[in-house]
């Protein structure tokens, strides 16, 4: 008894250890009973038969990485092109994923090889650059089509480096420089052009300006020169109607025939004093005609003169007072 009790405890915990599995989260374990598919375990604590169920396949449900070996394509233009990339997929059927190929991880990277040659083999060199999209999204497809067989869904490519030969990178360094300089070029004669536009617009508003100062001057002058004729007008208009009304007081007449008598004679005086030449009135009788006028306004403004005083002695004088 005391040699079977050993032997007992170790049985039960091997039987124990054998019967109680627990399963962690996001796995999946492929169960066979007798060499057959019976079923998988659920995260958690599941129950086995010992000796006759066994844990065939444990598998991680999570998105798994796997990264695809760098290959050599052929273009469309016969262009050598190294690419790799990585590829990301997940178990969604365990049973499949055991049964449905022997190493489906292999057989993914293998497709997924074939599929790139395939769709970089129909491309030109340029475009396998500009469309990285397009043909991450065609390996997903074939792979994810050619997948489902293996319980496998494939959630996404992404190419990771496209490399062509060294000669190639040249090339596209001086095209790359080219294509930089020409912008430059262009950029500088862009500049040029809009300095030139806006020398020009500058010139054209300082002309439109200084244009404007000479036309507001101008105005101003003549502003000036009609108020200084109105001014002068004006006061000519005040002189005639003082002198029109001067004429009409006793004696005006007289006094304005005088004036312009002794205007006529001082002209031709000073004609005569400002140089060597002799002038002579062509109707000397009008000459004679304004002197003799002048002396007889003269004479009458003496006699009236004379006669103004001796009429107001008289009215003075008491013998010639009469009364009546």
């Amino acid at each position: 008894m005391d040699v079977l009790a050993p032997v007992i405890l170790i049985a039960t915990i091997l039987f124990i250890g054998r019967a109680i599995k627990v399963v962690p989260q996001q796995s999946a374990w492929v169960v066979e009973r007798l060499g057959k598919y019976h079923g998988t375990l659920s995260p958690g604590l599941n129950f086995l038969i010992p000796f006759i169920d066994r844990l065939a396949y444990r598998h991680s449900l999570k998105e798994i990485p796997l990264d695809v070996p760098s290959q050599v394509c052929i273009t469309r233009d016969n262009t050598q092109l190294k690419v790799d990339g990585i590829l990301y997929f997940q178990v969604t059927d365990p049973m499949r994923a055991s049964y449905g190929s022997s190493d489906y991880v292999m057989a993914i990277t293998q497709l997924a090889q074939t599929t790139l040659r395939s769709v970089i083999g129909k491309m030109e060199l340029d475009r396998t650059f500009e469309e990285r999209e397009m043909i991450n999204a065609a390996v997903v497809s074939a792979l994810d089509e050619a997948a489902l067989t293996w319980g496998v869904k494939v959630l996404r490519y992404e190419i990771k480096d496209l490399t062509p030969p060294a000669e190639i990178l040249h090339a596209m360094q001086q095209q790359i420089t080219a294509e930089r300089e020409k912008r430059a070029l262009i950029a500088a004669s862009e500049g040029r052009k809009q300095e030139q536009i806006n020398i020009a617009t500058g010139e054209r508003e300082a002309f439109i300006a200084r244009s404007e100062g000479e036309k507001q001057a101008q105005i101003n002058q003549a502003q000036g020169e009609a108020a200084a004729i109105a001014a002068v007008a004006d006061a000519t208009a005040e002189a005639i109607r003082k002198i029109a009304a001067a004429i009409e007081q006793p004696g005006g007449a007289q006094a304005v025939q005088l004036k312009v008598a002794e205007k006529a004679v001082d002209a031709y005086a000073q004609l005569a004093q400002k140089n060597n030449t002799m002038i002579v009135p062509g109707h000397m009788g009008e000459v004679a005609g304004l002197i003799g006028t002048a002396m007889t306004l003269m004479r009458a403004d003496s006699a009236g003169s004379a006669a103004a005083p001796q009429s107001s002695s008289a009215a003075s004088r008491p013998g010639n007072s009469t009364s009546v």
